[in-house]
């Protein structure tokens, strides 16, 4: 008998190491890609259209069969760049990812026909770089911010059964209430003055004069885009990359709501068919009603909420324990529900 505690230390032993999680991957597994040439994990994937064949910039980080994450940048046609914040908190987990450069933007191919610039076609889009990478319903999942949360949920209303998890941030599910909560929220927020002066420039169309920005920078996006007092680099890189015309042309020049070809896009009677786990998170300080980013992950079946107390529209950078903490737990404990 008094050998008993012994063996239940060794069978305790063994059990521990049995239930070792498997979704993460020794060190050497994660940094080995099989790539014939190695190049950072840098690979141009092509992608068919109607109007021809392109090819689009994506960066992969890891190797995990368990999981895959696809980024999806905002704008339209900002760059991967500003989500390089994933990089650390990531790799740490030992998650495989994927910095993706949607057509159009600065490191994929920049056609000019305005007819690519849809959300049927950005879908098609998406549905082809999941194949290049080879993620299907056993480990992919997408996290699109802004912009990227419209693909997001685009995406998943048509191909959700090649999906395994959602994640949106920061973005509402109707363009027409995201613009009210603007107009009725967030403009009275500003001094009158300066609003009224924003308001005249928009009427004349005059979105080019440096006088707009003058007055948006401090009054508008440092408040609700981004709360850092010294804005990232690779946030400052995005901007500088931004393709401007395809920009224009789907969100507006304005930006107190969507005033481009998304201005009547509206999917929140569809949130209902979402069957996967999905992760909706909102920021007190956000462009996007936080009150509605909640009701959001209680229209779809399986939803969550993350709330970030001290974020803004990017959440991931000026609330960041609390996001990547969040985002993190909910793709670990997906994860963890179907092993």
């Amino acid at each position: 008998m008094r050998r008993l505690p012994i063996l239940c230390l060794l069978t305790a032993t063994m059990w521990l190491f049995s239930c070792k999680d498997k979704s993460k991957p020794s060190l050497s597994d994660y940094f080995t890609y099989n790539d014939s040439v190695e190049s950072g994990g840098v690979r141009m994937i092509p992608i068919q259209t109607a109007k021809g064949n392109f090819k689009v910039w994506t960066k992969r980080f890891g190797n995990n069969p368990h999981i895959k994450i696809l980024l999806l940048h905002g704008g339209p046609a900002m760059t991967h760049e500003y989500m390089e914040c994933f990089e650390t908190f990531f790799q740490r987990e030992g998650f495989e990812f994927y910095e993706y450069d949607q057509l159009g933007s600065y490191y994929s191919d920049q056609p000019t026909d305005s007819s690519l610039w849809t959300t049927a076609r950005f879908v098609e889009e998406v549905e082809q770089v999941r194949k290049a990478i080879g993620a299907d319903s056993s480990n992919f999942y997408v996290l699109g911010n802004s912009w990227g949360g419209i693909l997001g949920m685009e995406y998943v209303l048509k191909y959700q059964q090649n999906l395994k998890g959602l994640i949106i941030a920061n973005m509402m599910a109707s363009a027409p209430a995201y613009g009210k909560y603007a107009e009725d929220v967030l403009s009275k927020q500003m001094k009158p003055e300066v609003l009224k002066e924003i308001r005249e420039l928009e009427a004349k169309k005059d979105f080019d004069n440096p006088r707009y920005m003058e007055l948006l920078l401090p009054n508008f996006y440092a408040e609700h885009t981004c709360r850092l007092k010294e804005w990232p680099d690779a946030l400052m890189r995005s901007i500088k990359h931004v393709n401007n015309s395809i920009y224009t042309f789907m969100q507006g020049p304005s930006e107190f709501g969507i005033g481009g070809t998304l201005a009547n896009w509206d999917i929140s009677n569809r949130l209902k068919e979402i069957s996967v786990p999905t992760l909706m998170v909102g920021a007190k300080y956000d462009t996007m009603d936080p009150k509605a980013m909640e009701a959001q992950s209680k229209m779809v079946q399986k939803g969550q909420y993350l709330y970030c107390p001290n974020g803004s529209h990017l959440a991931m950078w000026d609330d960041q324990k609390v996001f990547m903490n969040g985002v993190i737990g909910f793709i670990n404990k997906t994860n963890a529900s179907s092993h």
